[in-house]
C-alpha cells in the first residue's frame, strides 16, 4: 500500500512559488536518488478553502535521528552531488525555488557561477535593504563583496583552463529536513530548494552554530568525499611547497563557506523579524572582507548624524545656520544699541549748549 504524508501546508496566495518549487526540487533530488528523498506526487490548491492553501504529497518517511550519522550521510550526500548531471551544463534551475517563504533567483541558466552567485547574493541583500532600516555600513561591505570578494574567491574556480561542475545541491539543508529513515537506517533529505550550483554552496548552511550539522565531523567527512575545489593557478605559483599549497586550498574554501554562508543568513535575517542574525552577517561580510579587500573596508567614512554630532560636540549644518543667524541678530542689535546711545549723547550735547 502507498503511504503519502502532506509535507507542506501553506496559505497566501505568494505560497504557490513555495510549493510548485518545492515539487520540483523534491522530484529533481528524487531523480537522481530515489532513497535520499521521498517521491513527491503532486501539489496543488484546495478548492474549498476562502484563504489560498497549497499542499504538497509525497512518500511517507518515519523520522528518525536528526540529523544522520555523520559519516554515511556526508558519503551519499557526497554521491548525490557526483551523480547529478545539469540538463544544460549550466548552473540555475527551470523554476524558483523558495528558502522558507524566501524566493530565490534560481530561474535563470549561466554558465558562469561566479555570475549567477553574484546575481543570487545581490538579490537577496536587496530583499535584506527593503526589510530593515538604512544601514550605510552594512551597505558598503555588501557592495565589497559583490565587486571585490566573488571575483576573487569565485572567479578561479573557472579560470586558466579549470571547470567545476554544476551539480544540484539541496539548497538548504539543517537539522530538521535531513534525518535517518526508521525503515531502512539510511540517511534522507526533503523540503527541497534545490538548483544546480558549486557543490560547496551546500554546506554554506552548515557554518552557523545553530546547526549541528557545522560541527568539524560532518565538514571533515564531507569532505574526504568530496575534496574542496582547489585554489586558481597565480595561487598555486605563488606558493613554495606542497604543505602550504594544503593550507591555501583549506583557507581558499573556508572563505568560499563563508562567502555562501552569506546568502542562507541574510534570508534567515529577513524571515526572522527581531532576531539577531542581520548583525551576525554585518560580522561575517566584514570578516570576508578583511580578508579579500581590507583597505577598501577599511575606507568607509560614515556621514555625520545629528545624534553623533550631538555625542562629539560637533555641529550639524542646521546648527550652523541657526548660530550665523543668531549672530548676525546680535550683531544688528549692537548697531542699534550704539545708534541709541550716539543718539542721546547727541542730545545731551545740544542741552548741554542751551
Amino acid at each position: 500500500m502507498l503511504r503519502l504524508m502532506s509535507s507542506l501546508v501553506t496559505t497566501g496566495e505568494n505560497d504557490k512559488l513555495m510549493s510548485e518549487g518545492q515539487f520540483e526540487a523534491d522530484q529533481a533530488i528524487h531523480a537522481v536518488s530515489a532513497s535520499f528523498c521521498p517521491k513527491p506526487h503532486a501539489w496543488g490548491r484546495y478548492r474549498n478553502s476562502e484563504i489560498p492553501t497549497y499542499f504538497l504529497l509525497a512518500d511517507f518517511r518515519e523520522i528518525g535521528q536528526q540529523p544522520p550519522d555523520a559519516i554515511r550521510f556526508t558519503s551519499q550526500l557526497a554521491d548525490f552531488h557526483k551523480n547529478s548531471a545539469s540538463p544544460t551544463g549550466k548552473f540555475g534551475f527551470h523554476i524558483t525555488t523558495c528558502h522558507g517563504k524566501a524566493a530565490q533567483l534560481t530561474d535563470l541558466w549561466d554558465d558562469s557561477w561566479e555570475s549567477l552567485y553574484r546575481k543570487q547574493l545581490a538579490h537577496t541583500f536587496e530583499a535584506d535593504k527593503q526589510k530593515h532600516p538604512d544601514w550605510p555600513e552594512f551597505e558598503h561591505r555588501k557592495r565589497l563583496v559583490l565587486d571585490k570578494c566573488i571575483p576573487q574567491l569565485l572567479g578561479p574556480l573557472q579560470s586558466d583552463g579549470r571547470s567545476i561542475k554544476p551539480c544540484l545541491v539541496h539548497g538548504n539543508i539543517w537539522d530538521q529536513n535531513t534525518a535517518t529513515d526508521m525503515e531502512t537506517g539510511e540517511p534522507f533529505v526533503f523540503d527541497g530548494s534545490a538548483f544546480y550550483a558549486h557543490n560547496e554552496y551546500e554546506l554554506g548552511n552548515w557554518r552557523s552554530p545553530r546547526h549541528r550539522l557545522g560541527s568539524k565531523t560532518y565538514i571533515r567527512n564531507y569532505k574526504r568525499s568530496f575534496p574542496a575545489s582547489e585554489p586558481g593557478k597565480e595561487r598555486w605559483e605563488s606558493l613554495q611547497s606542497m604543505a602550504l599549497a594544503n593550507e591555501s586550498i583549506e583557507d581558499d574554501w573556508d572563505s568560499r563557506n563563508l562567502l555562501y554562508s552569506l546568502r542562507f543568513n541574510t534570508c534567515a535575517a529577513t524571515l526572522i523579524p527581531g532576531s539577531n542574525y542581520r548583525e551576525h552577517v554585518f560580522e561575517d561580510v566584514g570578516e570576508l572582507c578583511s580578508r579579500i579587500c581590507p583597505d577598501d573596508l577599511a575606507a568607509f567614512k560614515p556621514e555625520p548624524r545629528a545624534d553623533d554630532a550631538a555625542s562629539t560636540g560637533a555641529n550639524t549644518e542646521e546648527e550652523e545656520e541657526e548660530e550665523e543667524e543668531e549672530e548676525e541678530e546680535g550683531e544688528e542689535e549692537e548697531e542699534e544699541r550704539e545708534e541709541d546711545e550716539e543718539n542721546e549723547q547727541s542730545r545731551s550735547d545740544g542741552e548741554d549748549s542751551d
